[in-house]
């Protein structure tokens, strides 16, 4: 979201050289600029010790390919919070642990991504109203079970990786 009009006090926002930046929208009134605003999510590969994956096909998402858990951060949460809030909502398993495995902008809706590996341990999920199903998949079941080229894929092949790297430690 860029900005017009300031968030905080409603004056007509106007162009300034903000160092680096270059022009952006400033607020006069309360003398500072008016960053861009974009919604940020987490994305998380759930993943069981065997390393096995549970993926979800959310109908409003896509009928066709299984998505990994996501949602937005609240206020005052942090990324790492969301991420398990978020797993256990939608999958009805508290996760372990979460790890975070990078960023992931995604430019068809203006978001940016933050992508977790959440360790679950092996069970029957509980899911919520707005998961249609879940089904567990080994690796390379996961990878095929999503869409190309999608952040999930990205998620899950950084998941693969880092899982590899620990089974070699």
């Amino acid at each position: 979201m860029r900005f017009e009009y300031c968030p905080h006090c409603g004056t007509k926002a106007v162009q300034r050289e903000i160092g680096d930046e270059g022009l952006m929208p400033y607020c006069e009134s309360c003398e500072r600029p008016l960053f861009d605003m974009f919604p940020v999510c987490v994305l998380c590969a759930a993943a069981d010790e065997e390393g096995r994956f549970l993926l979800i096909k959310q109908s409003y998402v896509s009928c066709a390919n299984y998505v990994g858990v996501a949602g937005y951060i609240k206020s005052g949460e942090s990324a790492e919070d969301a991420a398990r809030r978020e797993v256990a909502e939608e999958l009805g398993i508290e996760p372990v642990s979460v790890t975070l495995l990078g960023t992931y902008p995604y430019a068809k809706k203006d978001m940016l991504m933050i992508g977790f590996l959440a360790r679950i341990p092996h069970a029957e999920p509980k899911l919520s109203g707005e998961v249609d199903n879940a089904e567990w998949f080994d690796a390379e079941g996961a990878l095929k079970a999503v869409r190309s080229a999608s952040i999930i894929e990205n998620v899950l092949i950084d998941s693969i990786s880092l899982i590899k790297k620990e089974e070699r430690k």
